[in-house]
């Protein structure tokens, strides 16, 4: 029994904290990843994303992830909204934001862009501690139950807060990027206690997609379609560090592979190795459709919790119309 609240409080934790949940297809769906791209492929996209994680465990935890974006050309600005759903099957934890996001771009140079955007939310975190017995409760003269206990740890059952982001991004036309974003500006009081005051930590995230000219002047067809790509991920917030770095292989525009590291740069007790997990992914284009399915190795063997699962898929509602400037917009599969 020890063990199981040991293992409940270290998973609420982790949920906790590292509230922003980190989507392995980050570089599929980078929207989940930077504001900036709001609009950045100067139309209309909408799409999802569905993640199932601890699967072999009692804290199974999905996460829900849907957006809408359009840009607006005669202004150079793109706004755009996304909702977030994460559930935690057995403490009932419950987390819903929704974001509202603007972004514009500038034009730097003949060959890079620049692309500011802030983001505002609205979020509600719910424990579901209203489900919770506690020992004032029970009655065992009469084997009756309380509705109501003295107990001063008793916590609400949600609390809600606004949230306030913002992201910058550079990109060029050789389909290389980077970016900056940071969450939580304002440290919004996510406590559960009447008069707690648990700020959120800010979360920090660079990011980079670098093309490598290695194929292009192949004498093969099959390479001259060909790109490939590093990428990098860093990401801190409060005791959370973590970097994903790795490869992506584009073919004809149309399919997508790629593979990432998950490094612990600054270990501490929560994260006994380098490596806390290998991340793959795929990503297929079809018409406006693009599907992306990725799969995370856990390498810890801190417990069996089984490893994770991602499901995509967005649609862009005018895909011709970038014909004619491709350039000016972030390539993002």
């Amino acid at each position: 029994m020890k063990k199981i609240l040991i293992l409940f409080f270290v998973f609420s934790s982790v949920v906790s904290f590292a509230q922003d949940v980190i989507f392995s297809q980050a570089f599929l769906v980078p929207e989940t990843l930077n504001s900036s791209f709001t609009g950045s492929i100067r139309s209309s996209k909408v799409g999802s994303l569905f993640r199932s994680q601890w699967r072999n465990s009692a804290f199974k935890t999905n996460s829900n992830y849907a957006f809408y974006d359009t840009w607006f050309e005669r202004y150079k600005t793109g706004i755009g909204v996304s909702f977030l759903n994460q559930t935690e099957t057995n403490s009932s934890y419950r987390f819903n934001q929704i974001n509202f996001n603007y972004a514009m771009s500038f034009q730097l140079t003949k060959t890079w862009f620049f692309r500011p955007s802030i983001s505002a939310g609205f979020g509600m975190k719910n424990y579901g501690f209203q489900n919770l017995l506690l020992e004032d409760q029970i009655n065992v003269i009469n084997n009756t139950i309380n509705t109501s206990s003295l107990d001063p740890t008793l916590l609400a059952s949600q609390r809600n807060f606004f949230d306030f982001s913002s992201s910058v991004l550079f990109n060029n036309n050789n389909d290389s990027w980077i970016g900056l974003t940071v969450k939580h500006l304002n440290r919004p009081n996510i406590s559960l206690t009447d008069n707690g005051n648990a700020p959120l930590d800010i979360f920090w995230s660079a990011h980079t997609k670098y093309y490598l000219p290695l194929l292009e002047n192949g004498r093969t067809l099959l390479n001259r379609q060909s790109k490939l790509y590093v990428l990098s991920n860093f990401m801190m917030q409060g005791a959370f560090n973590k970097l994903d770095i790795g490869t992506q292989y584009v073919l004809g525009n149309n399919f997508s592979m790629g593979i990432t590291a998950g490094l612990i740069p600054f270990k501490n007790e929560f994260t006994p190795s380098l490596i806390s997990s290998i991340n793959t992914f795929v990503g297929f284009r079809w018409e406006g459709f693009r599907f992306g399915y990725s799969y995370d190795f856990n390498t810890t063997s801190f417990i069996n919790t089984g490893n994770i699962h991602e499901f995509s898929i967005s649609y862009d509602f005018e895909i011709n119309i970038r014909a004619l400037n491709r350039y000016k917009c972030v390539s993002s599969f």
